[in-house]
């Protein structure tokens, strides 16, 4: 089975009629996509209430993919906002309850930033992270190329392999040490997950003061999502469940992008929400 959406849900206006409101766009999104990547995570743990009214608004077949907070992957400066880290590894995983109780959890998320080298204390909280969150599915995603080196990249593998890591392959700009490269292995039969952050390779290492809009501002073309067909097609082979979420967002490009591949590889979804009629 192969799962097609995009990170968030709130910046695809095209999906959506003039006055949607923001409330009711994740029951307009589900029309398109059977699964979505949950990003306000990362920046703070959810109520559980959120969560639950995300779940209501879906239909059953639908799977969440949660973006573990910035707190648990280095990202935070300074102090985190709990008492220890087991405290906030606890509060995240209090916050998936609802998507777990209804059979909606496809995976949490834990994407390390660029400054998370491979080196022994970097392994052994990888070792701590998968401890802590027990039997729920984590994917993993690495941005620092040196995961990937040729002398760590069969080692890095067979760690996410024996530590039960869902792997997260990236299309990304090559840019650097900030940057990893597309890595075509599934590890795993249950799950994999494919994330696209589009190619701007200008964009992708500029700190300006609106980087994250400069970062993502990329469409894929025609071109480049076929020679990802052929791989996709292979990697179906070798697991259960394949995600594929796009975050090429900052110029709405990720919901067409996402659409394109869908009909580039004929997946006829069932089981979708209603699609809004509009009037005319």
């Amino acid at each position: 089975m192969i799962y097609i959406g995009v990170t968030g849900w709130g910046d695809h206006d095209r999906l959506y009629g003039p006055h949607t409101s923001p409330r009711n766009k994740l029951k307009d999104y589900a029309g398109y996509f059977p699964t979505v990547e949950v990003d306000s995570s990362f920046y703070a743990i959810q109520p559980t209430k959120n969560a639950q009214r995300w779940v209501d608004d879906t239909p059953p077949t639908f799977r969440f993919i949660v973006k573990a907070y910035q707190g648990m992957t280095g990202h935070t400066r300074g102090e985190i906002p709990f008492e220890s880290k087991e405290q906030m590894y606890q509060a995240f995983k209090d916050s998936l309850i609802p998507y777990i109780d209804a059979g909606k959890l496809a995976m949490t998320l834990f994407q390390f930033p660029p400054w998370f080298d491979c080196k022994r204390e970097h392994v052994e909280y990888l070792r701590w992270c998968k401890k802590q969150m027990g039997d729920i599915p984590c994917a993993l995603e690495f941005r620092h190329q040196s995961w990937f080196r040729p002398s760590y990249y069969e080692r890095t593998l067979q760690f996410m392999k024996d530590e039960e890591w869902i792997h997260s392959i990236c299309d990304e700009p090559q840019s650097g040490e900030g940057s990893v490269p597309i890595v075509l292995e599934s590890l795993g039969k249950d799950k994999v997950l494919i994330r696209f952050h589009g190619r701007n390779v200008h964009g992708w290492q500029k700190r300006t003061e609106n980087w994250r809009e400069v970062r993502y501002l990329y469409r894929y073309n025609q071109k480049e999502l076929l020679q990802w067909v052929d791989q996709i097609k292979k990697l179906e082979k070798e697991t259960e469940q394949l995600f594929i979420v796009f975050n090429n967002n900052s110029g709405g490009d990720a919901a067409d992008n996402a659409l394109e591949l869908i009909n580039m590889l004929g997946i006829e979804y069932e089981n979708l929400a209603p699609r809004q009629l509009g009037l005319f």
